[in-house]
C-alpha cells in the first residue's frame, strides 16, 4: 500500500521543490504524494479527502498558521506524521511542535540529506505501525477473541479475562471506538437462495469489510456473528466515521446488500470500552427509526425533534382519509397518510411487535371496508394470505413504510382501473338502450330509472365520460334514426314523425330543420337517389 503524502507551503517555489525532491526521492518506499496546497484550510481539505500518512507543512503561514493547521489536522488524522519546515531557527517554535506531537523540524533551505533521512525514518514508522495493526488482528484471531466478545455481549459486570486486558491496553492508550457493522436484510433479500449460496454471500461480504478495515487501517477486525461484525479503532470519532461511509461506499460498488454501522463513544478503559460497545449496539437499534446503509453515532438522536415521543393519533380516522384517497386514486392523500401513520415521533413506533399490531390493523380495517364496496383487498392485491408476510421481516419503518405505499399505489390503480371499465361497460349499455328504444318517447328519467340511478347523477357520468350532455346525444340519436327513415320512399313524412314520437307535424318540421338546417322534404329530394 502506498505512503501518502501531503505538502503545504504558502510558497509557490518551496511547494514545487519539495515535490520534485519528494518524487526523486529513490527511497524504497512506495512514497505517493497525493495533494499540495498553499494554505492551511485548503490542506483540511485534501486530509477529507484522502488517506495521509505523512505530513509536510512550512509553520509561518497567513491566515491560518502551521501550529493551528497541525493541531486540527491531528484532530482529523490522530496517526498522520507531521513535520514542520521552517526558515526561522527558533526554539520557541520547535518547543510548540514537540508539544504537538510533531515528527520532525526542519529548516529552510533543506538538504536533500536531511529531507530524505527524515522521510526513510517516517516511512519505517508507517510500515512498522502497519505491520503492528496487522498483528493485532492475527491475536486476536489466535487468542481471545471469543473471550473478548463473550464479555462485551455479557450483561453481567464480571471482569475481562487478565490476558484479553493486556491485548486491550496498547488499543485503549489513545482512545478506542467500538463499531458494530451490521449485513441488512438478508433474510428477504437473500430468500431465493439456498443455505450454501446464502452463507457463501454473507461471507464473501464480511471477508470483504475485514479487509478494507485492515487495508485501510482502520482497527481491528472481529467476526462477532454470522451478520454482525465489531471494529475497533484508535481513529478519533469524526475521522472514524468518514472512514466508515467509505467502508459502506465500497461495500455498495460490490455487494447487492448494503450495510449499516453503529458507532460508539470512545473509550480509554475497559469499563468504557463496554459502554462504548453497548453504545454502539443502541446505534444499531435506531436503524430501526433512522434508516439502514448509513453509519449511525452514538449520540444521534434524530427520530423526534424534541426528544419527547408523541401519542399515536387516530388511526381509525386516518384510515377513512386514506381509503377515501385510494377510492380516489389520490396518491398524494394516500402518501400523506401513511405519513401520519408512520410519523416516526410515535411512541409506539420503536416498539417493533406495535408496530406489526399497527400494519395488521391498518390492512384488517381496509379490507373490511372494502367488502362492505363489494372488494377484497387480498383478492385485488392477489396476497397469497391475510397477513404478507414479508412485511415482517423488513428492518426498519422506512421499508414498511414504501412496501405499504407502493401496495397502495397499486391498489387505487387497480380499482381506478376497474371503476373506469365498469363506467365504459355502463356507457355501452346505456347507448344500446336508447338504440334499442330510440323510436319511443324516451328520456334521462326513464333511462336513470331502468339502470338504477338518480337522473342528475347519470347525466354527471354521461357528461363526463363522454363529454357530451345526454338530451345532446339523444337528439343526434333521434336524428339519425329520422334522417334512416326519410331515406325510405314508401313511408310518409307524417309518418315518419309519429314513429319518432312527435305528435304534431310542424314542430317536426322545426326541430328537424334547426339541427339539420333543412326540412325533412329538402332532406328527402337531396339525398333521392
Amino acid at each position: 500500500m502506498d505512503i501518502n503524502v501531503l505538502l503545504v507551503d504558502d510558497e509557490a517555489v518551496d511547494l514545487e521543490w519539495l515535490r520534485r525532491r519528494i518524487a526523486g526521492s529513490g527511497l524504497p518506499f512506495p512514497l505517493r504524494v497525493v495533494g499540495t496546497a498553499n494554505s492551511g484550510f485548503n490542506a483540511l481539505k485534501i486530509l477529507e479527502q484522502e488517506r495521509v500518512d505523512i505530513i509536510l507543512s512550512d509553520i509561518r503561514m497567513p491566515i491560518m498558521s502551521g501550529m493551528e493547521f497541525a493541531r486540527r489536522a491531528k484532530e482529523m488524522n490522530a496517526l498522520a506524521k507531521i513535520v514542520f519546515i521552517s526558515g526561522h531557527e527558533d526554539f520557541e517554535y520547535a518547543r510548540k511542535a514537540i508539544q504537538l506531537g510533531a515528527s520532525g523540524y526542519l529548516l529552510k533551505p533543506v538538504e536533500d540529506r536531511e529531507l530524505y533521512e527524515m522521510l526513510h525514518s517516517l516511512c519505517e514508522a508507517v510500515e512498522r505501525e502497519r505491520e503492528q495493526n496487522r498483528s493485532a488482528s492475527a491475536v486476536w484471531s489466535a487468542v481471545g477473541e471469543e473471550l473478548l466478545l463473550r464479555w462485551l455481549n455479557d450483561l453481567a459486570s464480571g471482569s475481562v479475562e487478565s490476558h484479553v486486558l493486556e491485548n486491550l491496553r496498547p488499543l485503549l492508550r489513545f482512545g478506542t471506538v467500538a463499531a458494530l457493522a451490521e449485513i441488512d436484510d438478508v433474510e428477504w433479500k437473500t430468500s431465493q437462495l439456498d443455505d450454501k449460496e446464502r452463507h457463501d454471500q454473507i461471507y464473501r461480504l464480511t471477508s470483504f469489510i475485514r479487509n478494507y478495515v485492515e487495508d485501510n487501517m482502520l482497527g481491528t477486525f472481529f467476526r462477532s456473528e454470522q451478520t454482525r461484525c465489531l471494529i475497533l479503532s484508535s481513529i478519533p470519532e469524526g475521522e472514524f466515521t468518514e472512514q466508515l461511509n467509505g467502508l459502506l461506499a465500497a461495500v455498495n460498488a460490490h455487494f447487492p446488500l448494503t450495510v449499516t454501522v453503529g458507532v460508539g463513544k470512545s473509550a480509554r478503559d475497559e469499563v468504557q470500552l463496554r459502554e462504548s460497545y453497548r453504545q454502539a449496539e443502541a446505534a444499531l437499534r435506531i436503524k430501526w427509526l433512522l434508516g439502514k446503509n448509513r453509519v449511525i453515532a452514538w449520540n444521534v438522536v434524530e427520530w423526534t425533534p424534541d426528544g419527547e415521543p408523541q401519542p399515536l393519533p387516530n388511526v381509525d380516522g386516518i384510515l377513512d382519509n386514506m381509503l377515501r384517497a385510494i377510492l380516489d386514486y389520490d396518491l398524494v392523500a394516500v402518501d400523506d397518510c401513511l405519513e401520519e401513520v408512520f410519523d416516526r415521533r410515535h411512541a409506539s413506533l420503536t416498539r417493533k411487535n406495535e408496530v406489526y399490531d399497527l400494519i395488521l390493523r391498518l390492512t384488517t380495517k381496509l379490507h373490511s371496508d372494502l367488502r362492505q364496496m363489494g372488494e377484497n383487498l387480498y383478492a385485488i392485491l392477489k396476497w397469497d394470505a391475510h397477513q404478507p408476510v414479508i412485511l415482517f421481516q423488513f428492518e426498519t419503518v422506512q421499508d414498511i413504510k414504501s412496501w405499504l405505499r407502493r401496495r397502495f399505489y397499486e391498489l387505487s390503480e387497480l380499482l381506478y382501473v376497474k371503476k373506469q371499465r365498469q363506467k365504459r361497460k355502463l356507457i355501452e349499455e346505456i347507448v344500446q338502450y336508447v338504440e334499442r328504444h330510440i323510436e319511443q318517447k324516451i328520456t334521462l328519467k326513464e333511462v336513470a330509472a331502468h339502470f338504477d340511478f338518480t337522473p342528475n347523477y347519470l347525466g354527471f357520468l354521461f357528461k363526463e365520460e363522454t363529454g357530451t350532455h345526454f338530451s345532446d346525444f339523444l337528439n343526434e340519436r333521434r336524428m339519425g334514426r329520422t334522417c334512416e327513415l326519410l331515406n325510405d320512399p314508401t313511408l310518409r313524412i307524417y309518418e315518419i314523425a309519429e314513429r319518432m314520437g312527435y305528435k304534431n307535424i310542424i314542430y317536426f318540421n322545426r326541430q328537424f330543420k334547426q339541427i339539420m338546417q333543412m326540412t325533412p322534404g329538402e332532406y328527402r329530394k337531396k339525398n333521392r337517389i
